[in-house]
């Protein structure tokens, strides 16, 4: 996948076997009023479970957040995801289009993404990791261990 698609939308493979998404999605922020915001979507077959989405307002600040692949992908189509981040479709006249809205604790944001492109580049990351072999990398006796070891100390 590379290349520039039509309407802001730039689908290209990224070094180590990651693949990555550009797309100019629409916050609403109200009613009638919507900005435009790139995102950048990024899938690591290290970590298959979480794709990274940086969202970057044209000359505002960059914000980062980690979402669950499954929830993205399961938001396309019904709804997903509790608390901070939430998926769900939206089919407005003639186009697919999903809602992600992103809680933090001072604020929220509602985003309308377009279903198509995100569809087709998920699709591509299943293809690189199956959901089925998410799991399969990690040391769960590490993993196991982290998490039975009592906490540390530490004295100033």
């Amino acid at each position: 996948m590379s290349g520039n698609q039509p309407d802001g939308q730039t689908f290209r493979a990224v070094s180590h076997g990651c693949s990555e998404l550009v797309l100019d999605i629409e916050r609403l922020l109200d009613l009638t009023t919507r900005q435009t915001v790139r995102a950048e979507f990024r899938f690591d077959p290290d970590a298959p479970w979480i794709v990274s989405v940086e969202l970057t307002i044209e000359g505002g600040p960059r914000v980062l957040w980690r979402i669950s692949r499954d929830l993205l992908h399961q938001g396309l189509y019904s709804v997903s995801g509790l608390g901070d981040v939430q998926l769900w479709p939206s089919y407005p006249a003639d186009r697919a289009t999903a809602r992600l809205q992103l809680t933090s604790r001072d604020t929220a944001a509602l985003f309308e993404l377009p279903v198509p492109p995100l569809a087709d580049w998920l699709a591509g990351t299943y293809e690189l990791v199956p959901a089925e072999a998410e799991l399969n990398e990690i040391d769960w006796d590490a993993a196991t261990a982290d998490l039975l070891q009592e906490p540390q100390a530490h004295c100033d």
